[in-house]
């Protein structure tokens, strides 16, 4: 895709916006406006996480926008994608693999209409969009806990994929969570004066907001996953309870059924007229003396 160029509204600031760009394209963008060479590299590395740098009085950042992606499993570089930043007090140049809209809302509702007169007013306002990008996925993910928890709480047959489900959204939350602690270094890099410095608190504000949120979403997807494996638990400790007080209630009737069953030659009991219903009657005085004895242990 073509760069685009623009200056600032009634300054001498120049705007450089290169979508996917070649690298002759980008060494020429380099040699123009003395870019460190280190810091291209990082800018050509699709996979790079966010960070801040300073190079020859040239700011240099990376900040990573989420997209929609409804893969199980992901990974920072599947959920979002890359935006990497070169600006001083005359210039300001973004690369990106992909176009973004929220590039194209700034140039058109800040730039062109000469609200943001700045580099660093620029630059905060990408970030602040950047960051917002993280906002309603989070507000989705808590939408889902709250979701999981009602069908955890309040129906009797949990659904056997639950845990799966509730280990994907886990790890979805913990990717956010990361991007936004490594963005931390850039909120709290970049400096603004004068009317770009409300816009700068407002995004610091908004940072520590979606940092909070994101924790919470993290910490009550843990739960959820403990209070499931403990009902789990819970489920499978009750099957063997029952099947415990069967074995019990059975144990002594199998035992006299045995010492009956060996049908030695000389046992007295066999030749009695009443022995098969006294030994009946014993069974069952046994059975109910078991019954009475869990009952009053509260077993039952």
């Amino acid at each position: 895709m073509p760069i685009s160029t623009c200056t600032i509204k009634n300054t001498a600031i120049t705007w450089i916006d290169a979508v996917d760009p070649t690298s002759e394209e980008l060494s020429g963008i380099s040699e123009k406006y003395k870019l460190n060479p280190y810091a291209l590299l990082d800018c050509l590395d699709p996979d790079h996480l966010p960070k801040f740098e300073e190079h020859n009085n040239t700011h240099f950042l990376i900040i990573r926008v989420v997209n929609e992606n409804k893969e199980k499993l992901q990974t920072v570089q599947s959920l979002s994608c890359k935006i990497a930043i070169f600006y001083n007090q005359s210039f300001i140049i973004t690369v990106h693999r992909t176009a973004q809209p929220l590039i194209s809302a700034i140039k058109e509702n800040y730039v062109d209409t000469g609200k943001v007169k700045t580099s660093t007013g620029i630059v905060i306002h990408i970030v602040r969009d950047a960051l917002h990008s993280f906002e309603q996925p989070a507000i989705d993910l808590s939408n889902e806990i709250d979701g999981y928890e009602s069908k955890l709480f309040l129906k009797k047959n949990i659904p056997a994929d639950m845990i799966e489900a509730i280990y994907y959204l886990k790890n979805r939350a913990g990717l956010y969570k990361k991007l936004l602690l490594l963005s931390n270094e850039i909120v709290n890099s970049i400096r603004a004066e004068g009317e770009e410095a409300p816009a700068l608190r407002d995004v610091h504000d908004l940072h520590t907001k979606l940092l909070m949120l994101n924790d919470q979403v993290q910490e009550d997807a843990k739960e959820l996953l403990n209070i499931y494996l403990s009902l789990s638990a819970r489920k499978t400790n009750d099957v063997m309870k029952v099947l415990t007080v069967f074995s019990v209630f059975f144990m002594p009737l199998t035992f006299i059924a045995g010492i009956y069953g060996m049908n030695f030659k000389f046992m007295p009991e066999l030749n009695y007229y009443w022995a098969y219903p006294i030994t009946v009657i014993v069974m069952v005085l046994v059975s109910v003396i078991i019954f009475l004895w869990f009952k009053r242990k509260k077993w039952l």
